[in-house]
């Protein structure tokens, strides 16, 4: 197990690329996001973003980064589904990810309550564990941040029901939250080409995420074809 603050230091600077695919994606499978994120590895990827135990034990099997995991569960009572309750925290925390990312936006959890309410909670029980604020506001990261979350990032900017005018990648909320939080801010969210990266990385981010642009093809093809209608 990978110490914090090896974890930490070896992300700083660096890309952190993506793999998921959900059940109704081509892609769909452990097999190939370990595939996927052993290229991302051999083209210089410093840590992995996965989604779901299975995909990240597959990634485990080849490469030896920090892993970001998270699970995706749709509840029926909330908008909340980057591990959105204890039962995908405690799956990730008995896989042994290095972070575990959850949604830390102001909307209602699965249980009723607030990411204000659960997160002393949580950190209270899995004390040994960093932790990743998904947020989609400048005020959701300044609740993370007094909340004491290890890692803020922009990942859900641009997909809130209330944030959906935003132009992504937010910028804007990248600058503003590495100019007013001393914790370390992960760039995600929007991120389609390599000047992109280099921009939020002169910001001043501490890493940054790059998924859709990387790993899924589907996607790719389609800003290639809308390039050409």
């Amino acid at each position: 197990m990978k110490t914090k603050e090896a974890i930490f230091a070896s992300i700083k600077g660096e890309l952190i690329v993506s793999c998921q695919a959900l059940p109704e994606e081509p892609m769909h499978s452990s097999f190939i996001m370990g595939r996927m994120a052993y290229s991302a590895m051999k083209g210089g990827a410093k840590g992995i973003r996965a989604n779901s135990v299975e995909d990240i034990r597959e990634i485990k099997q080849t490469v030896d980064l920090p892993i970001i995991g998270i699970i995706k569960n749709v509840y029926e009572n909330s908008d909340v589904f980057i591990t959105p309750t204890f039962k995908e925290i405690d799956l990730l925390y008995r896989e042994g990810v290095d972070i575990i990312a959850i949604d830390a936006t102001k909307r209602i959890r699965p249980d009723g309550k607030t990411i204000s309410e659960v997160y002393p909670v949580i950190k209270e029980k899995y004390k040994d564990q960093l932790f990743m604020a998904d947020c989609s506001t400048y005020e959701e990261a300044k609740t993370a941040y007094e909340l004491g979350f290890d890692f803020i990032g922009t990942t859900l900017s641009g997909y809130t029901n209330y944030t959906q005018e935003v132009n992504l990648p937010n910028m804007e909320l990248m600058e503003r939250l590495v100019k007013d939080f001393p914790v370390p801010i992960i760039a995600e969210g929007g991120i389609w080409t390599p000047e992109e990266l280099k921009h939020v990385f002169d910001l001043g981010v501490y890493s940054a995420v790059v998924g859709t642009a990387i790993t899924r093809p589907m996607d790719i093809t389609k800003r290639f074809i809308e390039a050409i209608k």
